[in-house]
């Protein structure tokens, strides 16, 4: 189901848990507010209630705090998973005004935005995750265009062919619905959001 958040994003959620499990050790959260978008991604280490505790104390923060910076944000988080398992935890901000993506990412989340003029962006992640441990972030900046799409995504999902899938004009509930019958899988825990900056 698409979620028009306000006049200038809409955004498509989905999420399993791992076969088996009750908890799903994925957490996401995000906003929009007149001035931006942020979204958070965790993927708590391993499984089951520990990872899900560990990703949602990620979650929690940035609901908490979420006019904060990226790298801020990051900081919190990390200090929030000192003796939980850890998680990889992907932010992003976009504001709208000044048309600019800020993303930091550590760990195996993957992101991708895609321009209507058919430019991929891709940031590079750290690699590690986030565990209360000093931790060196690459938060990156760059310019983007309206009726832009991305996509964020946990290693539950797997997914090739990304500028195909994020063609222009096709609706992203039907891009959700492609992810979920061809690259979502229960051997893990599994998340994306998809979403079109309008």
């Amino acid at each position: 189901m698409t979620e028009m958040l306000n006049d200038k994003v809409e955004v498509v959620a989905f999420q399993t848990a791992k076969k088996g499990k009750d908890y799903c050790g994925d957490s996401y959260y995000y906003v929009a507010t007149d001035e931006y978008y942020i979204c958070v991604l965790a993927d708590g280490l391993g499984s089951g209630q520990y990872a899900n505790e560990a990703s949602a104390a990620v979650t929690d923060i940035v609901e908490k705090h979420h006019n904060m910076d990226v790298d801020s944000l990051m900081n919190l988080c990390n200090q929030a998973l000192l003796q939980k398992r850890g998680a990889a935890v992907s932010i992003f901000k976009f504001s709208f005004a000044e048309k600019e993506l800020t993303y930091s990412c550590v760990g195996n989340i993957r992101f991708f935005l895609y321009s209507q003029s058919e430019k991929l962006t891709y940031p590079l992640p750290v690699t590690g995750y986030l565990s209360g441990r000093k931790q060196t972030f690459n938060t990156q900046r760059f310019k983007y265009e309206n009726k832009s799409k991305f996509l964020v995504y946990s290693d539950g999902i797997n997914i090739t062919g990304v500028k195909d899938l994020l063609k222009p004009f096709v609706p992203i509930c039907h891009i959700a619905e492609t992810i979920k019958k061809e690259s979502a899988t229960n051997d893990d825990d599994a998340t994306f959001i998809i979403g079109s900056l309008l």
